[in-house]
């Protein structure tokens, strides 16, 4: 689904209007997204302990369809993230915005409920070699799946059949080689997070959103220069760190700033 954001039009946003409205909203069923359409659905997001950013995304869309989901990322996530990093509240909900997924779970399909994953066959390699496993003809018999390049992605919840498949030839080195939910944490860095093991890690993946929140925070304390990064609200070198260096070729930095400033803005208005 499509984010519905303040300035977007069209049957998309009527729809979401029209549902609003029959949650308590009293809003002109136009297709135009604008201020009171942006502070109903924060207004919403309030009342069901969703992410309180005035943008619709496929939880915010859910949860007025269907109800709530007990595994959904909430406001007060957000709030004791930032308080756990000592951050401001705005650099976590921009941060939430721009570099997670926006769902730790798939919905529906075969593979409803299970985290959002993305399998790397290059890191596979690596934690074979790693756990003393010779990789070399696994990689012939299985280079989709064992590789020195990346690649080989069939996307969405078919990286979990790619997933059990290499489970299959080692269980704890197909953890490590996956990232995982919201924020795609790489499953090798469990220890450095610590994770007592990397079935742990995976319980907590597999938990909630809220413990996916957590992976990220440890991320975050454990990596000094990135933490510093994200207090002094620079962008650019946050980005760099957390991203890599083709950080540039989809902008992260300036949506990381634009995002900030927006829900700076409009939790100085809701104080």
């Amino acid at each position: 689904m499509t984010l519905l954001r303040h300035g977007h039009t069209g049957y998309a946003v009527e729809a979401v209007q029209r549902d609003l409205n029959r949650h308590g909203a009293s809003l002109e069923p136009d297709g135009i997204f604008g201020p009171a359409t942006e502070w109903a659905v924060r207004k919403f997001q309030r009342a069901h302990g969703l992410v309180v950013d005035g943008v619709v995304g496929r939880k915010t869309r859910r949860a007025l369809i269907q109800g709530d989901d007990a595994r959904a990322l909430g406001q007060i996530d957000l709030v004791n993230a930032a308080d756990t990093l000592d951050v401001d509240l705005a650099a976590i909900m921009a941060i939430n915005e721009v570099e997670s997924r926006g769902v730790g779970f798939h919905h529906g399909g075969p593979r409803n409920g299970e985290p959002v994953i993305l399998f790397e066959r290059h890191i596979m390699r690596r934690r074979l070699e790693h756990h003393g496993v010779n990789p070399t003809e696994l990689e012939r018999s299985h280079p989709s799946l064992i590789n020195r390049s990346p690649g080989g992605y069939i996307g969405g919840h078919r990286e979990h059949d790619r997933l059990d498949k290499a489970r299959y030839l080692h269980h704890q080195a197909a953890i490590e080689s996956a990232s995982w939910g919201l924020f795609q944490i790489m499953g090798f860095h469990w220890e450095r997070l610590g994770y007592v093991s990397a079935l742990a890690w995976l319980d907590a993946m597999r938990h909630s959103e809220s413990r996916q929140l957590e992976a990220f925070i440890r991320f975050i304390e454990a990596d000094t220069a990135l933490h510093r990064s994200l207090r002094r609200h620079d962008w650019r070198d946050f980005a760099r760190r957390y991203n890599g260096p083709a950080f540039e070729r989809n902008d992260y930095d300036t949506k990381l700033a634009a995002a900030f400033r927006r829900h700076a803005t409009a939790l100085e208005l809701a104080a």
